[in-house]
Parts: C-alpha cells; sequence; structure tokens
C-alpha cells in the first residue's frame, strides 16, 4: 500500500495572507511543516500543492517536493485531488500547510485504520476530540460530528450535536479535528461530485463525503494542532519553537 502525504498551499489567506513564508526559527512556515511531515517517516513521498509560484520555489530550495496546481480550488481537498489524480498511490494524507508542528501519532492513527479488519469499507479517515467546554460545544466556528457504536462518522455540524434535550443522558460531544486520510478513488470523487444542500447549508465540506454513501472512520485522540491563522498566531509558534 502506497501512502503519501500531500500539504495544499495557499498564498492568499484572508486573515494572514502570505502566512506560509512568514519566518518560523529561521525557515518558513510552510519549510518546517514539510520538513516535521516528512519526519514522522510515515510516508512513501511528501508534497506540497501550491497555487503560488513563490512556494513551490521556496519548498525546492530547501530540498523538498512541490506541485503547481493548474486550476483555481475553492479549498485544500480539491486541491490534492488535482494532484494525486495522476499518481500511483493509495493512501493519501492532508496535512495542513499552516500546522509547522506536526506530530507522528496523529497521523499514524488515521493511517492505521486501513490496516484494521474494517479497512474494506472506510473510504476517508479524520481524527476527533472530546469537547467538555459548553463554549466550545455551541461555538459555530468549531465543528462537531456524532458517530456509530463502530465510530464511523454519522453527521458534522456547527450547532451542538447530539442537541441537549436532557443533559443527563450521558452522550459526549466530539470536536472534529482537520487531519484526513483519503483513499484514492475517494478524493476524486469529491472532486468531481458537486456540492448538495447540506453540504452548502453548514459550510462544512466533509459533509459531500456522506451525502454521497461515503464512510468517514474517526479516531479518537487528544492532539489538537497548533495553526498559524494570524500574526499573534505566529509569535506563540516562535514561544514554542524556542522553548522546543
Amino acid at each position: 500500500m502506497r501512502i503519501i502525504a500531500m500539504i495544499p498551499a495557499r498564498y492568499g489567506a484572508t486573515r494572514f495572507p502570505g502566512k506560509l513564508i512568514a519566518d518560523l526559527g529561521g525557515k518558513p512556515v510552510i519549510v518546517r511543516t514539510y520538513e516535521s511531515t516528512v519526519a514522522t517517516k510515515l510516508f512513501d513521498d511528501v508534497y506540497v500543492v501550491t497555487d503560488s509560484k513563490i512556494i513551490k520555489d521556496i519548498i525546492e530550495k530547501h530540498g523538498g517536493k512541490a506541485i503547481m496546481s493548474k486550476k483555481e480550488h475553492e479549498c485544500g481537498t480539491d486541491r490534492i485531488a488535482e494532484a494525486v489524480e495522476n499518481l500511483d498511490i493509495d493512501i493519501v494524507v492532508n496535512v495542513q500547510g499552516d500546522e509547522p508542528f506536526v506530530k507522528k501519532e496523529p497521523l499514524q492513527k488515521v493511517v492505521d485504520v486501513f490496516k484494521d479488519d474494517d479497512a474494506n469499507k472506510i473510504d476517508l479517515a479524520s481524527l476527533m476530540q472530546e469537547v467538555k467546554d459548553w463554549k466550545d460545544i455551541t461555538d459555530p466556528n468549531y465543528v462537531k460530528v456524532i458517530v456509530d457504536e463502530n465510530n464511523f462518522a454519522l453527521y458534522f455540524s456547527r450547532s451542538p450535536i447530539p442537541y441537549p434535550r436532557d443533559k443527563d443522558a450521558g452522550a459526549k460531544y466530539f470536536g472534529h479535528i482537520g487531519v484526513y486520510a483519503f483513499r484514492k478513488q475517494a478524493i476524486l470523487d469529491f472532486y468531481n461530485l458537486p456540492m448538495r444542500s447540506l453540504e452548502a447549508t453548514e459550510k462544512i465540506e466533509c459533509i459531500r463525503f456522506l451525502e454521497y454513501g461515503k464512510n468517514i472512520k474517526m479516531v479518537e485522540t487528544d492532539y489538537m494542532g497548533i495553526g498559524i491563522d494570524t500574526p499573534k498566531d505566529l509569535k506563540k509558534a516562535e514561544t514554542i519553537f524556542k522553548n522546543n
């Protein structure tokens, strides 16, 4: 089974344009992410896929592999799908370009589900983390997921799910962490299938997989990534980098 990692890297981030080429400990953020991903030693290959020649040149200058997008894309999943279409692979893991402190353990978990007994039922895998703070549970920016008894996703929402009509019923709440491992065919199907009403309403792209009957295996983890979305996040990352 050939497993690769793809790091989608868009130059024009809304809140922090050019964040992926910002300096972090002497190297650009995207290079730190690439090197951390390679260092996990989980993948047969690691690529950055980007719409920016600047980012492509930076990655190649530091000895990495980069692919230029040929088309405009609304999301990183589409960008990855275009990049893997003609690659001989089985599984592709999406690593966020703005998370320079990528850890092996959560990536290992989403890869390992494709080696389990129910692997033939799985189209893609992702991570979830138990959420206990009611502020997070009700925060629409924090996507929640509910699963069946085998940890296959039933639905994702920005609303609290399940609805707490009886708060003493013992329900657990899980936040969705956007680390994905896709079978190649699943991500190509996503790329070629149109958005439907539930995805459009919630603005959660992984709902598209559910709407078209794909099976998403969720894996529980304690991992919470450290993303860089603002200049303030970059300052925090600099502090973490210096202390490591």
